[in-house]
Parts: C-alpha cells; sequence; structure tokens
C-alpha cells in the first residue's frame, strides 16, 4: 500500500482511502478501475467459459472428451488469473448482499434499507437535538429570571473562552513560514 494513504473502513465495510497528495489519490483511482475493469473482464471470460462448459457436457460423446478437458484447463486457468486480479483490490462486498444474492433478492434492496435506517437514525438524532436545544433555552429563560446577573457572567466568559478558542486555532492553522495550513478533505 501506497505510505501517502491511510485506509478507514466506511459504515458498510468498505474501505475509504484518504490521501494527502492528489496527484497519488488519481493514480490510485485509476489503478483501481484499472484493476476493476480486469476484473470485470475476466468474470465476462469465465462466464463465457462456464457456457462453453455446459454445452460440452451436454453434448458430451468421448470424440468430445479432449475439448472438455481443454475448456475445464481454461476455466481453472481462468480463475486462477481471477484470484490473482482480486488480491490487487481491495473491495469488501458486505456479508449481508452476499446472502441477498444468495437468497435470489436484489442487491439494491441492502442499499435502500441501509439508507432507510441511517434517515430514521437521523430523525431520531435530530428529535433529540432539538429537545436538547429547547431544554437549554427555557433553562436560560428560567435562569435569566431568576438569577439575571449570574446568567451575564456566565455569557461573557462563554464569550471570552470563545474567542480564545477561535484564536488558539486559527494560531494552529499558521505555518512557520507565514502561510495558512489549508485541510483537504476528500
Amino acid at each position: 500500500m501506497d505510505s501517502s494513504r491511510s485506509p478507514s473502513v466506511g459504515g458498510n465495510g468498505t474501505p475509504i482511502f484518504q490521501t494527502n497528495d492528489t496527484a497519488a489519490s488519481a493514480a490510485g483511482a485509476n489503478d483501481s478501475m484499472q484493476n476493476l475493469k480486469q476484473i470485470n473482464k475476466s468474470i465476462e471470460k469465465t462466464l463465457g467459459l462456464i457456457h462453453q462448459l455446459t454445452l460440452t457436457v451436454s453434448n458430451f460423446s468421448a470424440a468430445l472428451q479432449m475439448p472438455l478437458l481443454q475448456r475445464i484447463n481454461g476455466l481453472v486457468a481462468e480463475l486462477d488469473n481471477m484470484v490473482k486480479l482480486a488480491e490487487n483490490c481491495n473491495i469488501q462486498v458486505p456479508m449481508e448482499v452476499v446472502n441477498l444474492i444468495d437468497d435470489g433478492k436484489n442487491p439494491d434492496e441492502f442499499t435502500r434499507d441501509v439508507i432507510n435506517n441511517c434517515i430514521a437514525k437521523n430523525q431520531i438524532t435530530k428529535g433529540k437535538t432539538d429537545a436538547f436545544k429547547n431544554l437549554r433555552k427555557h433553562l436560560f429563560e428560567e435562569l435569566e429570571q431568576n438569577f439575571p446577573d449570574e446568567v451575564e457572567t456566565f455569557r461573557e466568559s462563554r464569550a471570552a473562552s470563545a474567542a480564545e478558542l477561535k484564536r488558539l486555532v486559527q494560531a494552529q492553522s499558521v505555518l512557520p513560514n507565514g502561510d495558512l495550513r489549508v485541510k483537504l478533505e476528500h
């Protein structure tokens, strides 16, 4: 693996690569796409070989023994090639998708279910956040009515600490040569 790449795993088990170098990320993406194309071609070739093998077996006679052995050897060689290509490919398929395919279902159902679950969890979290915001607002209103001086002191100290935090963040993002550090997100 390239030293400029740091792998992490996404929510569905697929790897996510964060890169510091845009040229490295472009080259890595190009290599990855090339590997996927080669694997797709290998899969198509394997399916063709299986079809030819099926036809040979269904019409088998003693005269077709040599072509049958050649097709079996061709299939084994292509499967070996596919394994070698897969070693260079870093794709992980969630087991739920494999199980759906085994059950004869559309794997898009998995994607739809994951998205719907994310939406539901997002709505629950948003509801909790809104409830806490309303509680905070209500508490500040009550505190302001009963303890106006303390609330004012609290707001002043909070504003001062926010300004200090902002100053620290800006100071950390300045490089020794005076340039600003920019965080690239991929």
